[in-house]
């Protein structure tokens, strides 16, 4: 699941992002307006959390620009205030939550997959290449009916290309989904955990293919079968 955070504090952008990393979220940070336009412009994320209190162009302004664009990405205001007037400003120009500062991690992560669901009622939370399963609600691998034993970075690296089955996926996205920021990963340590996914999953029908200076690419391949 991708969320983009726009924040201005850093402290708590640092500790936001890495507190949904955790939880097994791709999260992409946007320190001002601007640059959450730059980023909702392009690219589809699952959730946003945005802060009200931003230099420049303010939260709710981005939110207004975001429904005035027809962008119906589910956004989960995280504010300061609790005044009543504000929430109610805030839900009538279109957000879909809203969390008052300080709060629990538990419960941000909570109401992150709630407003998910709620907002892609369609999307099954099983996604499939080939016999290869990615049961999302219990965050587990399965090659037919085996779970697979993944470590925390392979685990990450199987979720990105899976959530990207069938396109190209850098190796910066890659190593962006398994950044523990105190050590974040190199191209070659990348090339390792594709390695060790590959002799992982080769008894499904799903393989991950090398697309030299582009990245990689899961797929079903029919020959397997």
């Amino acid at each position: 699941m991708k969320l983009l955070l726009i924040e201005d504090n850093h402290q708590l952008a640092h500790w936001l992002a890495r507190t949904l990393t955790d939880e097994g979220f791709l999260v992409e940070h946007a320190p001002d307006g601007e640059a959450a336009e730059a980023s909702l412009a392009g690219t589809r994320y699952d959730v946003v959390l945005l802060d009200l209190n931003l230099p420049g162009m303010s939260g709710k302004a981005v939110l207004r620009r975001m429904r005035d664009g027809a962008n119906d990405t589910p956004v989960l205001v995280l504010t300061a205030t609790g005044d009543i007037g504000e929430k109610v400003i805030c839900l009538s120009d279109g957000a879909d939550d809203y969390v008052v500062k300080p709060f629990d991690d538990r419960e941000l992560v909570a109401r992150i997959k709630a407003l998910a669901r709620r907002h892609a009622p369609v999307r099954s939370n099983r996604l499939r290449c080939g016999t290869l399963l990615y049961d999302m609600d219990r965050r587990q691998f399965f090659v037919d009916d085996d779970a697979l034993s993944l470590t925390p970075r392979e685990h990450a690296v199987l979720e990105a290309l899976i959530l990207q089955a069938g396109r190209t996926v850098s190796k910066a996205v890659l190593a962006e989904a398994v950044d523990d920021r105190d050590a974040p990963p190199s191209g070659d340590a990348i090339e390792i955990y594709i390695s060790r996914l590959r002799k992982k999953i080769e008894k499904s029908t799903a393989a991950i293919i090398t697309l030299r200076g582009l990245g990689y690419l899961l797929e079903h391949e029919e020959s397997h079968a």
